[in-house]
C-alpha cells in the first residue's frame, strides 16, 4: 500500500514480489503478488500474519519502523500456507515474548512446517538464532474473542478455504474483517491493476474448489457489520464492498458470470485451430459478443480455466491422440475437474484421419461434474474442414445460441 496506515490504529505492514514467476509453482503472476501483514495497535499489540520467506527481511524492516521500540503481545496466525507463515520463525526469534493465536489445527501445523511447539509449561521460548523450540500459544475457537484495549479482535474458522486450519478475524470497533486469502488477488500493490483483473483468476484457480465452504464463511460475514475487507493478498477493500461480496457469491455458487462462449481447443498441426476460429466467426455473424478463444498448448491455462467459470458456454475442440485426447486438452479438463466446474452448456468438436474419438473421451471427462447440459451436435472432422464438417459446425453454432 502507498499509505502504511489503514485507520490511526492499524498500519499495512506486507511487502510486494515482483520477481516470483509463479505462484503456487504453476500460476504465472505477470503483475507481481503481494504477501500483506497488518498490526492492530492498542494497549496491547497484535500483528496479523507474517510473509513469504522471500520477502521476510523486508516485513521485518517495515514492522520494526511501525512498532517504533514498543514490542508486539500477539501474533494472529490466520493461514498456515508458507506464503503467509513463512517468518513466524524469523519474528520469534525477534520478539521472543510474543503469543501466537490460533485455533486447535494451527499449532500442529506450525509444528511441521518450523519444528515450534506450543510452550505448556508457560516458560520463556528458547529463542536462540540457532533454534526456537517452543512459543507461547494462545487458542481461539469459533466466535471466540480476543481484547487488546478498545480493540476487540472476534475469530471465525473457515476451514478449506482453502486450508483446514483457515480463520478470518473481524475486529469489532473499527469493523474491520481480516479475510485470509479471501478478496485476494495476484497482483502486487505497486502494479496499480484493478482488482477484478487479478481477483476472478486468483478465486477460481485457488480457492475454486471450495465453493461450499466459501458460501458458509459469507454466511457468517453477512451477520456482520464491516467495514473494510484487509486480505492476505491485493489491496484493501474499503469502497462499494456489495461489489466484491456479490462477486463471492456469483464465484462460490458456481453460476455462470456473464453470457458468452468459451472456445478451448488442442490442436496438432492447425487443422482443429481453423475450425475453433472459424466457429468464432460463425459466432460473431450470429451477435455473440463475449467469444473467449484459447489454444491449450500455448495460453495460460488458469486463463483458461478462469473464463470457463466466467462464461455460460463452453465448446471442447481436441484432435485424437494416441487412442486418445491431446495432452493440453487432458489438462484443461484435469484443472476443470479439480475445481469443481458445473452449471455450463458444453459442446464438442473432434478430428481424427481414421478414428476420430476425442468426443467421446471428452464426454467421459465431463460426465463427472454437476449440472452440465450437452450441445449437439458434436461436430466431427476428418483430417480437415470439409463441407459436411461445416455444415455441422454451423449447426452447432446455432445450437449455441
Amino acid at each position: 500500500m502507498k499509505d502504511m496506515y489503514v485507520s490511526d490504529s492499524v498500519a499495512y505492514v506486507g511487502v510486494d514480489d515482483t520477481t516470483l514467476d509463479l505462484f503456487e509453482s504453476q500460476y504465472k503472476i505477470p503483475y507481481g503478488v503481494s504477501y500483506n501483514s497488518y498490526i492492530i495497535f492498542d494497549e496491547k499489540i497484535a500483528v496479523m500474519d507474517t510473509v513469504d520467506p522471500r520477502g521476510t527481511e523486508k516485513w521485518l524492516a517495515n514492522v520494526h519502523a511501525a512498532l517504533d521500540g514498543r514490542k508486539p503481545d500477539f501474533l494472529v496466525v490466520q493461514h498456515l500456507e508458507p506464503d503467509h507463515s513463512g517468518s513466524i520463525r524469523r519474528f520469534v526469534e525477534e520478539y521472543p515474548d510474543v503469543t501466537l493465536v490460533g485455533n486447535q489445527k494451527t499449532f500442529p501445523m506450525i509444528e511441521q512446517f518450523f519444528g515450534i511447539k506450543p510452550d505448556t509449561a508457560g516458560d520463556a521460548a528458547n529463542t536462540s538464532a540457532e533454534a526456537v523450540s517452543s512459543v507461547k500459544t494462545l487458542t481461539v475457537s469459533e466466535g471466540s474473542t480476543l481484547s487488546l484495549g478498545s480493540h476487540t479482535l472476534q475469530f471465525f474458522m473457515a476451514p478449506f478455504v482453502h486450508w483446514p486450519e483457515v480463520m478470518v478475524t473481524y475486529e469489532q470497533t473499527e469493523k474491520l474483517l481480516f479475510s485470509a486469502d479471501g478478496f485476494g488477488t495476484f497482483d502486487a500493490l505497486s502494479s496499480d491493476i484493478d482488482w477484478i483483473t487479478e481477483a476472478r483468476r486468483y478465486y477460481i484457480n485457488i480457492v475454486g474448489k471450495y465453493g461450499t465452504q466459501v458460501q458458509t464463511l459469507l454466511k457468517k460475514a453477512s451477520g456482520l457489520s464491516i467495514a473494510a475487507i484487509l486480505p492476505l493478498h491485493g489491496p484493501v477493500l474499503k469502497e462499494n464492498l456489495g461489489y466484491y461480496i456479490d462477486k463471492y457469491l456469483t464465484w462460490s455458487s458456481y453460476t455462470p458470470e456473464e453470457d458468452g462462449v468459451v472456445i478451448a481447443y488442442a490442436s496438432l498441426h492447425g487443422n482443429t485451430a481453423k475450425a475453433a476460429h472459424r466457429l468464432e466467426e460463425m459466432l460473431r455473424m450470429k451477435g455473440v459478443e463475449n467469444i473467449a478463444v484459447f489454444d491449450l498448448n500455448r495460453d495460460d491455462m488458469s486463463v483458461a480455466v478462469e473464463y470457463a467459470y466466467r462464461y455460460d458456454r463452453l465448446v471442447l475442440a481436441s484432435v485424437t491422440y494416441d487412442a486418445s485426447l491431446f495432452p493440453a486438452m487432458e489438462d484443461f479438463l484435469y484443472h476443470l475437474k479439480i475445481k469443481n466446474f458445473q452449471n455450463r452448456r458444453v459442446g464438442y468438436i473432434q478430428n481424427g484421419t481414421w478414428a476420430p474419438a476425442s468426443a467421446k473421451l471428452m464426454k467421459t471427462h465431463i460426465a463427472g461434474m454437476k449440472n452440465i447440459t450437452e450441445i449437439e451436435p458434436v461436430v466431427t472432422i476428418r483430417s480437415a474442414l470439409s463441407a459436411d464438417s461445416l455444415a455441422e459446425l454451423e449447426a452447432l453454432a446455432d445450437a449455441l445460441l
